[in-house]
């Protein structure tokens, strides 16, 4: 079976999907993603999918996934600059946020299944010389919300209720699961 097709340049995305040992290729999505709009679930399920069925052949599995984080219909997207991260930051500090994850499977018949996961993220109350440190680092600014759970952003982190992979970038299980119901072959060879 030819490998399955990743609709991301998410590095995150990548790394998770070769933890599992699964073989895929990885194609920038031709999608162009929109602002983002509320309500954030939809949003991120619909771009989700744009991007799966944008690099979809037929005879071919296509994922594509999406992320954006929301206080309750606010959508932070990735900052513009630390300026705005900074911004973002002083938003999140001492409050829970939603971190929505959509993930989006094309079938090699074209039939589309998607997961969408929706964790509750605490940050830690943060002192204005955090925010400056996590700005100064620059790994914000190309995640949503302007932070990265996985990276030293976990120092700003009080609680993950829910999905961590989700707040990484792809909930893996549940893409998992869409691919089994799917037939993709995830055991061949055992």
């Amino acid at each position: 079976m030819r490998p399955l097709i990743l609709a991301s340049k998410s590095p995150r995305r990548r790394e998770l999907l070769a933890r599992l040992g699964l073989s895929f290729e990885v194609r920038a999505p031709k999608a162009t993603e929109p602002p983002p709009a509320p309500p954030p679930g939809r949003f991120v399920l619909e771009l989700a999918e744009k991007k799966a069925r944008s690099v979809w052949e037929p005879g071919r599995f296509a994922l594509g996934a999406d992320t954006v984080v929301a206080i309750g219909d606010r959508i932070l997207g990735k900052p513009k600059g630390p300026e705005e991260n900074a911004r973002y930051l002083r938003l999140l500090s001492g409050r829970t946020h939603t971190v929505y994850t959509a993930a989006s499977v094309v079938a090699p018949d074209g039939r589309t299944r998607w997961v969408l996961a929706a964790p509750r993220v605490r940050f830690r109350r943060l002192s204005e010389a955090e925010i400056e440190w996590y700005v100064k680092s620059g790994e914000g600014l190309d995640k949503a919300g302007g932070y990265g759970i996985q990276e030293k952003g976990m120092a700003l982190v009080e609680r993950v209720d829910g999905d961590f992979f989700a707040v990484v970038g792809l909930p893996v299980a549940g893409v998992w699961e869409v691919l089994k119901e799917l037939g993709y072959p995830l055991l061949e060879g055992v």
